[in-house]
């Protein structure tokens, strides 16, 4: 059970952002000031560098990263690696709101157009791979920084880069399908 100041902190988080974004969408990303998003999300400069260290971070944050790791380690043991985090993507994916998933393809649409966004996002690769090994090896029980574990992370990382340029942020397109497509197709090898 999550208590009140930790929802009050994810709700602040989510404000936040939610007032980045919109600023961003009308000026900008280097005509929107941290300034502009905090007096909007009536909070203070300090509050707002206390949960976003940088500007490019308002817009690269993803709610849903803790989520699926959540739903990953809660998938039963005897499912293979790549099968719970399809279940994983498939039961978080089923829970987002509209709301939050324009809120994602918004972002999505920021990142791959704004440069100095984009090279930060690829840069997260690294921590996303670290991130996820953790996770990984306890599901496993190998260590996080096992070369099986470490490759297998890369990989599943690789994959949802890959969709994530595939999808775009075009509203079209279900993100959802796209990442279990994805990982599937990791699953099951290619016919190339």
């Amino acid at each position: 059970m999550i208590g009140l100041r930790e929802r009050k902190k994810a709700r602040t988080r989510a404000a936040i952002q939610e007032h980045a974004l919109r600023l961003i969408g009308e000026h900008g990303y280097a005509g929107t000031t941290v300034e502009q998003i905090a007096a909007a999300a009536e909070v203070s400069p300090s509050t707002f560098f206390r949960y976003f260290p940088t500007k490019e971070d308002v817009v690269l944050y993803d709610a849903t990263d803790p989520v699926m790791f959540a739903a990953f380690e809660a998938q039963p043991p005897e499912l293979s690696a790549l099968e719970a985090i399809r279940r994983a993507v498939r039961e978080v994916f089923a829970g987002v709101s509209d709301e939050d998933l324009e809120a994602q393809r918004v972002r999505t649409r920021l990142i791959l157009a704004t440069p100095e966004l984009r090279a930060r996002w690829i840069d997260e690769y690294v921590r996303g791979v670290d991130d996820f090994s953790a996770v990984v090896a306890r599901r496993v029980g190998r260590p996080p920084d096992d070369l099986s574990v470490r490759t297998f992370s890369g990989a599943l990382i690789g994959v949802v880069l890959a969709t994530f340029f595939s999808y775009g942020g075009d509203e079209k397109v279900d993100f959802a399908k796209l990442a279990d497509d994805a990982v599937r197709q990791m699953q099951e090898g290619w016919d190339f």
